[in-house]
C-alpha cells in the first residue's frame, strides 16, 4: 500500500466516513491515477479536465458515480495534499431530475404476496413498513424491536446516524410470526451460511427483480421504491412532511419534498380554478 492510501485511509477514518464511502473514495483516485500511469500527487489541472471528459465522454458514467468521484477527488486534494486552489476545478455533474416510480397500496401488497421466501418477504416487508434503506432492515437486530414502545431502533444509517421508526402493530405481529418459525439470535435477517453476517442486499434486489418478471408486473418495484412507497403514502394519509423527514433520515426536508411531487392523491384532490369559474354554456 502507497504511503499516500494510507494517508487517505487514515483521514478518512479520522473523520468518521463509512466503510464503504472509504472503499469508494480510495477507488475513484486510484482509478485516476492508473488512467494516466502516474502518482496522483503528480496530477494536476490538465488531468482533471482530460479525467472529467473521460469520464463523460467515453465512459459515460452516472451522475451519481461522477459526482462521487470528484468528492474523492476534492477530498484527497484538499485532505491529503492541501491544494484548495485546485477544488473549483472538481465542479460536479448536475443531477437528472426525475420523479420515482412509487406503486399503489395495493400494488405493493401484491408484490409482498408474491415473494415466496418467507425471510425475502420479512425483510422487505419492513423495508416498506418502516421506510427503511435496504442496508438498515438488513442489519436490523432482534433487540432493536422495541414493542412497548412501539419503534424501531435504527443503528447507523446514513452517516452513521441512529433513528427511531414507527413499528405498526401489524408489522409487530408479522415479525413475532416470523421469529417463532426462524428463531433468530442477533440478528433478525441472518445470511443462510453465516448468522453473524446480514443477508446480501444485492441478493434480495435480484429476487426482487424475479418476483416483478414472474408477476407480470407493470412496475419495477426494488428495495428503493418500496421506501419510496412508504413516504409517499404517508403524505397522501395527510402526514407531517418533517415526521416523514426525520422517519426516513433525511438530513434535509428538500430531500424529502421530491415525495410531494409523486403524491396521485394529493394531484387527484387539487381543485382546478376553472370549476370556480361561473361559465355560462
Amino acid at each position: 500500500m502507497t504511503v499516500l492510501r494510507t494517508r487517505m485511509i487514515e483521514k478518512l477514518r479520522l473523520k468518521n466516513y463509512s466503510v464503504r464511502t472509504e472503499q469508494a473514495y480510495v477507488a475513484a483516485v486510484a482509478h485516476f491515477a492508473r488512467h494516466f500511469g502516474r502518482s496522483p500527487d503528480e496530477l494536476g489541472p490538465d488531468e482533471i479536465r482530460q479525467w472529467q471528459l473521460y469520464l463523460q465522454n467515453e465512459k459515460q458514467a452516472s451522475w451519481s458515480y461522477f459526482n462521487q468521484a470528484m468528492s474523492a477527488l476534492r477530498f484527497f486534494y484538499r485532505e491529503i495534499l492541501g491544494r484548495d486552489e485546485l477544488i473549483p476545478r472538481l465542479s460536479y455533474m448536475r443531477r437528472e431530475r426525475r420523479l420515482p416510480v412509487v406503486p399503489s397500496i395495493s400494488e405493493v401488497g401484491a408484490f409482498l404476496d408474491a415473494i415466496d421466501n418467507p425471510e425475502y418477504r420479512m425483510v422487505l416487508t419492513v423495508v416498506y413498513a418502516c421506510g427503511l434503506r435496504l442496508l438498515e432492515a438488513t442489519r436490523i437486530e432482534v433487540r432493536d424491536i422495541d414493542s412497548k414502545r412501539m419503534l424501531v431502533h435504527v443503528r447507523q444509517g446514513k452517516g452513521k446516524k441512529d433513528r427511531y421508526v414507527t413499528l405498526s402493530p401489524v408489522l409487530l405481529e408479522m415479525l413475532r410470526s416470523y421469529w417463532r418459525q426462524s428463531r433468530p439470535k442477533r440478528l433478525l435477517f441472518p445470511a443462510p451460511d453465516d448468522p453473524n453476517k446480514p443477508l446480501n442486499p444485492t441478493t434480495l434486489q435480484k429476487h426482487c427483480q424475479k418476483v416483478c418478471l414472474r408477476g407480470g408486473m407493470k412496475k419495477r418495484i426494488t428495495p428503493r421504491t418500496l421506501r419510496h412507497a412508504f413516504a409517499t403514502h404517508l403524505l397522501e394519509g395527510g402526514a407531517n412532511i418533517r415526521v416523514v423527514q426525520t422517519l426516513l433520515g433525511h438530513s434535509s426536508v428538500h430531500t424529502t419534498e421530491i415525495y410531494t411531487h409523486v403524491s396521485d392523491e394529493a394531484i387527484r384532490n387539487v381543485v382546478s380554478p376553472l370549476d370556480r369559474v361561473p361559465l355560462h354554456r
